[in-house]
C-alpha cells in the first residue's frame, strides 16, 4: 500500500532565479530511509505505479496547475531542484541567464541533451536553454512539443 499525499511539491528555481514550488504527481513512498549518502534509497522508494508515472511522463501532468498559476511555461528550460541550482548558478557559465524567463515542462534541452549529470552535463544544458532564449519563437516551440510528444507516446528516455 502506498499512502500518502497525491502531489509531490518540490523547491525549484523559476524566472529570476525566485524559488518556487513544482507540483508532480508523486511516484516514491514517503518513508525516510537513513543509509549512507553514497546508496541509491531513492530507486528503492519508487512505486511500481511511480515507475509507470516516470516513464510515461505523466508524473509531470500536474505542473499544468504551475503555468496556470504564472510560475512555469509549457516550453523552457527545465525548473532544477532549488538547493542543485544555486550551486550551478556559482559553477555553471550562463547558468543564471537561463533564468531569464519562466521555466518549462519541457525545453530545448530535455528534447536534444536529454538527461544529465554533473557539471560537464549540466553546462551543456545550458548551452541548449541559452539557443533557446535566443531562438524562441512559435516554430521552436512547435518543435520542441512534438519532440516531447514522440518522447512521451515512444516511451523513451529514463
Amino acid at each position: 500500500w502506498n499512502r500518502g499525499p497525491l502531489f509531490f511539491r518540490q523547491t525549484r528555481m523559476g524566472k529570476d532565479c525566485s524559488a518556487f514550488k513544482a507540483v508532480k504527481f508523486r511516484s516514491m513512498r514517503c518513508e525516510r530511509i537513513t543509509r549512507g549518502a553514497d546508496d541509491p534509497i531513492e530507486s528503492e522508494r519508487i512505486t511500481k505505479l511511480g515507475t509507470f508515472l516516470r516513464r510515461t511522463r505523466m508524473d509531470e501532468l500536474p505542473q499544468v496547475m504551475n503555468v496556470l498559476k504564472g510560475d512555469m511555461s509549457l516550453i523552457g528550460p527545465r525548473p532544477d531542484y532549488f538547493t542543485h541550482a544555486k550551486a550551478y548558478v556559482r559553477q555553471v557559465p550562463g547558468y543564471r541567464d537561463r533564468h531569464s524567463i519562466r521555466p518549462g515542462i519541457s525545453g530545448l534541452a530535455q528534447v536534444d541533451v536529454g538527461y544529465v549529470q554533473g557539471i560537464d552535463g549540466t553546462a551543456a544544458k545550458v548551452r541548449a536553454d541559452l539557443i533557446y532564449i535566443q531562438q524562441a519563437g512559435f516554430a521552436l516551440d512547435v518543435q520542441i512539443f512534438w519532440k516531447t510528444l514522440k518522447t512521451v507516446v515512444g516511451r523513451k528516455g529514463t
